[in-house]
């Protein structure tokens, strides 16, 4: 059967154009149920029981239930638990939910895709007799409701009149809507409806299910005073942005004050800043917020204080709330110098997530409300109402947030699940991963099913298609324990007395085919992700370390870039092939470094080393020249015990002239596949580019490098470099090194793009000081690399291009989860080094030197090199114990007690030491000792925060991050960054 719709549509050129779109309704479509005698049922289609145990004290009948859409996307955690089954999902909410929800579509499919659980899904739309056309007028929600309704109608009469020809027992539809419109409707139209709370607190066998409800209404609290102002309309917001009176930025929470935040608005060189709770807001991190500009006159700065959430009990909760937004006012309302300031009148779109943390202990006996303290101190804590508190402490646990009042200082969520006891590594691990949104499930059956079977060998065919480079010199540099090694390299004399300079990387595209099951979890999860003591691969490690790693003395395919260079290393010609190459040696750094400067070496590798080692010191030169920075960030190694995978040692990482060979050629590679791949596809090359920082922020460097009597030019990136060059200090040798993480800090994050979507000048790497670039180096770990391989090979006609490859709209939004999974992937490896350097700490006690990097109104934050590590040692507040005056000085920034002034820079020594009185954050103490003042204690220190250490410089020349900061053989195994 069929029906179809005609829409008239105007084009480009104003012309009507008559569209129709033909629908197609069938009547074949079973209702999967085991006890239907009417539909022509295949038997493994067959997924709802003939004979439905009622588990309800409110439904005795044997029952199946039916779902509407917003039951899915509120309670999706319920029907994760493996209780409820027997459970109908037609289309239309299905798409609904892909439409509203990808997360929620996600976790949906994994729960109709397992057998077990009895959840079916019925084509409702495309069935002739529950199939119906939205009416006039009618909006599409409703449109949306009749036809759920409609399908559980023809469930109920389908059913009747099928148990009635075999005359067993009746078996009900129960509609769940938490929607009360939609339940009189159906209650009008004969359907049993009930809400998901009632029908959950009638599973008497499941109390737990209780705790796992989204409760949009909770107890009422309409005698409480409202805390937040109201937020605006939609129609109201949508309005002010249009007119202008407001603006849209994305809300970011600030780590240091929990009552400080800035709003990210395009049209605006700073961020506008938010303080205080009410103009907070109850906005969240993440948040897509609407902005008011307050008058300049009511502009305020950055607090210079370090404010965290006390903790109080809820009851008092606005007592000390008060006390700290007077520090907050008093540290801003002293600063000459005012930045846009505003307040957050509306909530464009939310970015709530499901949170990690832990449940603070209720001090009212019996109560069932408590308060949930999430690991990120960015997300406020959360009310939760749970039976099973007892059960709960001590463990971390996922919560999920509902909604946020007016009169409620803190949003209000649901229990998830149970993670697993604090402070357990992989509880802990477990955590950092879930808070950093990293796929790390293990690949699924179909992923695996794409993989080669075993022996995986090279065919006769395989040869005649690819350049043989087997008998060529080639061999890779890695760190230690390096089992995905995805680039080598070979260097030889041509007979004209030019150089040929080979990169060739794994060619992971082979084995990772367009649209398939890999290729589709490869792109979502964008890159392998680097612990300390794991990693979590991008493919399956059959693929990651084995048939794709070029390992020495073994044959796999490769994609060759081949440069003729003349011996000032320029570069004459450029090709590109794919290959079969068969790497002589897999070498580590020091081990090349070895061969290098053994002057006794003169075998084919050594020749080829020392040829590339030259020709790299050369093109480093010529680059810096250019104006490329080299920056810093404090990286660290640590030495993992083999038996119980605790660290046992930490250890800075070195870097050797091999470091930086390796680095110029990946370097060279990607631009010159950079240039191929944008001159044969300009409108859909995926790029790199690093964009250049607004002169805004490189403020707080040149305020720095000014109060150390030093003058520091950021007009480009190459004064930048040169400034950076020339400034020193003699009796402070970690000076310089300091100024470029600071230097770093003030970079914006490099990002994948399409070539289209830009104008060329917007395609220049800041950090590089290059046109164009590209990655095109660790496909192993990049699935951009893999896309870049894509393209070069139909460039150079070794592979067919397809559609997707060149469609710019999706491949835009490729871009934007690659660039938000590389940035995850980073914060989580920073958590992953704070978490072991707290277990490295548990009872440890050490002095060491380090440096004060900012003085801040009531604290020092300080830096130690030795751990790459950040904290904070507070001089006024409630975090000393001592009566000691310090006078800050806000225009030179320096801290004064007695004859003793600290200013950013200064080295001091601190003891640190691991607190664990605070069961959530552990915190790393960082007690003063030199200078020594008198009287001066402290009571707590500022953890080690990761996300506020020292940040990985944007630029890609340098970060090529060596596995020498990961554990070597008696480690855990990791892969580099280039």
């Amino acid at each position: 059967m069929l029906t179809n719709k005609v829409f008239l549509r105007k084009n480009k050129r104003g012309n009507v154009l008559k569209i129709i779109r033909e629908h197609y309704l069938r009547t074949d479509l079973w209702c999967g149920s085991r006890c239907c005698v009417i539909c022509p049922h295949e038997k493994h289609d067959l997924i709802l029981s003939e004979n439905p145990t009622s588990r309800s004290a409110l439904i005795k009948e044997p029952h199946y239930l039916l779902l509407d859409t917003n039951v899915i996307l509120d309670q999706i955690d319920i029907f994760e638990e493996d209780v409820l089954s027997n459970v109908i999902v037609v289309q239309t909410v299905i798409d609904e939910v892909k439409h509203r929800s990808t997360g929620v579509y996600k976790r949906l499919r994994d729960i109709l895709s397992n057998p077990a659980r009895s959840f079916y899904t019925f084509v409702n739309e495309h069935h002739r007799d529950t199939y119906i056309e939205r009416e006039p007028k009618e909006s599409s929600n409703d449109r949306n409701d009749r036809a759920i309704r409609k399908a559980a109608i023809w469930y109920q009469n389908h059913l009747n009149k099928s148990l009635k020809e075999t005359n067993k027992s009746k078996v009900k539809v129960i509609l769940l809507t938490d929607d009360a419109d939609n339940r009189r409707k159906a209650n009008d139209e004969g359907i049993e409806a009930y809400t998901v709370e009632n029908y959950v607190k009638s599973l008497t066998e499941f109390p737990h299910l209780q705790d796992k409800l989204c409760l949009k209404e909770y107890a009422n609290d309409s005698g409480k005073l409202p805390v937040y102002p109201p937020h605006l309309t939609v129609v109201q917001m949508h309005d002010g942005i249009k007119s202008g009176k407001f603006y849209q930025g994305s809300f970011m929470a600030s780590r240091e004050n929990f009552l400080e935040g800035n709003v990210n608005v395009e049209c605006f060189e700073k961020f506008v800043l938010i303080q205080g709770r009410e103009s907070l807001n109850r906005a969240i991190d993440g948040d897509t917020v609407c902005v008011e500009v307050l008058p300049e006159s009511d502009w305020s700065s950055p607090s210079d204080v370090v404010l965290e959430d006390n903790e109080a009990d809820p009851v008092d909760e606005n007592v000390e709330v008060n006390e700290d937004e007077k520090i907050l006012k008093e540290s801003a309302s002293n600063k000459k110098e005012k930045q846009t300031t505003g307040r957050i009148i509306g909530i464009i779109k939310r970015k709530w997530r499901q949170y990690c943390g832990i449940l603070k202990p209720n001090e009212v006996q019996g109560s069932a409300r408590h308060i949930f303290i999430p690991a990120d101190r960015k997300i406020p804590r959360v009310r939760i109402e749970t039976r099973q508190a007892e059960k709960l402490y001590n463990q971390r646990i996922i919560v999920a947030i509902d909604q946020w009042p007016r009169h409620s200082r803190y949003p209000q969520g649901h229990f998830v699940r149970i993670l697993g006891p604090l402070g357990d590594k992989e509880t802990e691990n477990e955590v950092l991963l879930i808070e950093h949104d990293v796929p790390h499930s293990k690949f699924s059956q179909e992923v695996l099913n794409c993989l080669p079977s075993l022996p995986w060998i090279i065919s006769e065919q395989d040869y005649k298609e690819r350049v043989d480079l087997r008998n060529i010199t080639i061999c890779s540099v890695d760190p230690p324990g390096c089992t995905d090694i995805d680039d080598a390299l070979h260097s030889r004399l041509l007979p004209n007395g030019n150089i040929e300079v080979g990169v060739h990387i794994a060619d992971v595209s082979h084995f990772i085919r367009p649209g398939t099951a890999m290729d589709k979890e490869a792109a979502l999860r964008a890159t392998t992700v680097y612990l300390v003591d794991k990693r979590i691969d991008m493919v399956p490690e059959l693929l990651s370390s084995n048939l794709c790693s070029l390992r020495g003395n073994v044959e796999r395919f490769a994609f060759s870039c081949v440069w003729e260079m003349d011996k000032d290393a320029n570069i004459v010609k450029t090709k590109f092939h794919k290959s079969v190459i068969e790497s002589k040696a897999a070498l580590t750094y020091e081990e090349a470094q070895i061969i290098i400067d053994d002057k006794n070496k003169n075998d084919d590798i050594a020749k080829s080393l020392r040829q590339l080692n030259q020709l790299a010191k050369i093109l480093k030169r010529r680059r810096i020249e250019k104006g490329a920075l080299v920056l810093a960030s404090p990286e660290i190694r640590f030495h993992i015990d083999s038996e119980t995978n605790d660290p046992i040692e930490v250890q800075a990482k070195q870097l050797r002239e091999t470091n930086s060979m390796v680095e110029e050629f990946m370097l060279l590679a990607n631009v010159s596949v950079a240039e191929k791949i944008e001159k044969e596809f300009p409108e859909y090359a995926m790029l790199r580019r690093h964009p250049t920082p607004p002169q805004a922020n490189f403020d707080p460097l040149i305020k720095a490098v000014q109060h150390q009597g030093f003058d520091i030019d950021t007009s480009s990136g190459k004064a930048l470099a040169t400034s950076l060059d020339n400034i020193e200090k003699d009796d402070n040798p970690y000076f310089n090194t300091m100024l470029r993480i600071l230097a770093t800090r003030c970079m914006l994050q490099a990002v994948y793009f399409i070539s289209g979507t830009l104008t060329r000048p917007e395609f220049f790497h800041y950090g590089l000081a290059a046109p164009i670039y590209t990655h095109f180096t660790s496909p192993i770990r990049r699935y951009a690399d893999i896309i870049v391989h894509r393209l070069l090979a139909s460039c150079i006609g070794a592979d067919s291009n397809y559609q997707d490859l060149l469609d710019k709209t999706k491949n835009s939004l490729l871009c934007n989860n690659l660039n938000y999974r590389n940035r995850m992937a980073q914060y989580a490896g920073r958590a992953s080094v704070a978490l072991n350097t707290h277990l490295f700490f548990r009872n440890r006690t050490e002095e060491v030197e380090g440096y004060v990097l900012f003085v801040r109104k009531n604290a020092l934050q300080i830096l130690i090199p030795k751990y790459g590590l950040e904290g904070t040692i507070y001089l006024t507040g409630k975090h000393t114990n001592s009566a000691v005056n310090f006078i800050y000085n806000e225009e030179n920034q320096s801290q004064q007690c007695g004859s003793v002034i600290f200013h950013s820079f200064d080295p001091v020594i601190v003891r640190l030491s691991l607190d664990s009185t605070n069961i959530q954050h552990e915190k790393l103490t960082f007690e003063l000792l030199k200078p020594y003042i008198e009287g001066f204690s402290i009571q707590l220190s500022d953890k080690m925060d990761i996300d506020n250490a020292p940040q990985e410089q944007s630029s890609d020349a340098t970060k090529r991050k060596s596995k020498e900061s990961q554990p070597s053989k008696k480690l855990s195994k990791k892969k580099k960054s280039k």
